[in-house]
């Protein structure tokens, strides 16, 4: 991959990563209640399901990681970047439509930046 392409795939990782301490660690804080707009008695009783949600994020941001290494390379970092997409359209249908610029659209220039190479 090039220094460009690598770069918007760890910059993707980031986000994830980021996503993963919010949903998994700071949910039922005020700044995981604001990030995410939900009201305190919201954010308590969906603590355990936003921690899992983390996970699987958490899971994406792994694989994006694992493109950096030997065993993974632009394969794996397709296959990841193709998770984020759909995962963030999805999102975007479904929950927030801002999912789509945070995590969809990064993702695609990524994507398109590792074609590319």
């Amino acid at each position: 991959m090039t220094v460009v392409a690598s770069a918007l795939v760890g910059l993707v990782a980031l986000i994830h990563l980021y996503i993963v301490v919010l949903e998994m660690f700071l949910w039922d804080t005020p700044k995981g209640r604001k990030t995410f707009g939900t009201t305190p008695a919201f954010s308590a009783e969906s603590k355990t399901l936003a921690a899992n949600q983390g996970l699987y994020n958490g899971f994406l941001a792994a694989g994006l990681i694992w493109s950096f290494f030997p065993s993974g390379g632009r394969p794996v970092a397709l296959f990841f970047l193709g998770c984020v997409i759909v995962a963030g359209v999805y999102g975007a249908a479904t929950a927030n439509r801002k999912i789509l610029f945070v995590q969809a659209i990064p993702a695609a220039a990524a994507m398109l930046a590792v074609l590319f190479t």
